[in-house]
């Protein structure tokens, strides 16, 4: 048994006032198509490229291996040469990633060849984040610590979005003074008896193409598989409701310096904690 999925809607180019009237204002995901086209990197943005630009620069690299509490939140497995990470996407599956690296403050002269979108964010021009993944590579089920607005653009390849509505968080077994779920949760196929309120979850799916362009409303959950070897760019806008807005800023300043300085004490025992806590918190909720 698997999710009944709803596909997300996607349509094609979008003025700002049809963003802000459709989606924005009801926070409600889509993929824009034909957005993009007249960017350099539409059809600069390749790994030949990217080996000629970057291929010096050491990038930070994730595997699928569970949270490690002798490091911190995002703290990289380890890094290696662009140029040695991509060699190994084009050889065959694998489980390595790049996430949330800034390549465009490393490498200036690729800021030239993307036009910020016109769509009535104000998106925060210092932090354009890339993400990489090999066939295969999964990016665990999460939401992002600031509550974001993010427009997310694919290139190269194709890749497999899952998404969750804030208002289901209480499925899905967060994880205490984090912003991911339980990690024995596999999205792919999920265990209905062990986690049984991930029945009531209603997550959405599509699957991006080169050059289009996902919008990830506030607080969202999202799931990623990469179907071939590919990568993406992260365009993002502070919360836009004040609710949203407090969350951010206690994730920020007290959730993760709070949850760093737990695993420092407690050790394997406090993502044990967690991960039991997650459990019995998310169970209650279905015998109220």
């Amino acid at each position: 048994m698997s999710f009944e999925f709803s596909e997300i809607e996607r349509v094609d180019k979008l003025t700002e006032k049809e963003f802000i009237e459709n989606y924005y204002k009801s926070q409600k995901p889509v993929v824009i198509t034909n957005q993009i086209e007249d960017w350099p990197a539409y059809s600069k943005w390749n790994f030949t490229f990217l080996k000629q630009v970057a291929g010096n620069k050491q990038v930070p690299l994730y595997d699928n291996r569970k949270t490690d509490y002798t490091k911190k939140v995002n703290e990289p497995d380890f890094t290696m040469k662009m140029a040695e990470y991509i060699s190994i996407l084009e050889k065959g599956p694998t489980q390595l990633r790049i996430f949330l690296f800034n390549l465009l403050k490393e490498v200036p002269a690729m800021k030239a060849d993307i036009k910020w979108p016109k769509l009535g964010l104000r998106l925060i021009k210092s932090l354009p984040l890339v993400f990489f993944g090999g066939e295969g590579a999964k990016v665990f089920m999460h939401y992002d610590i600031d509550l974001p607005n993010i427009l997310h653009i694919h290139f190269q390849g194709r890749k497999k979005c899952v998404l969750v509505s804030p208002e289901d968080t209480k499925y899905m077994y967060r994880l205490p003074y984090s912003w991911i779920c339980n990690e024995d949760i596999d999205f792919d196929n999920p265990d209905f008896e062990k986690f049984p309120a991930l029945k009531k979850v209603k997550p959405y799916i599509t699957h991006l193409e080169h050059g289009e362009m996902l919008y990830m409303p506030e607080g969202w959950w999202h799931y990623m598989q990469y179907e071939t070897p590919g990568f993406s760019m992260s365009l993002r806008s502070l919360s836009g409701r004040p609710k949203n807005l407090f969350k951010a800023l206690a994730n920020v300043t007290f959730n993760r310096l709070y949850d760093n300085w737990m695993r420092k004490r407690k050790g394997q025992a406090w993502l044990d904690y967690k991960a039991e806590e997650s459990i019995r918190r998310t169970n209650a909720l279905l015998r109220k």
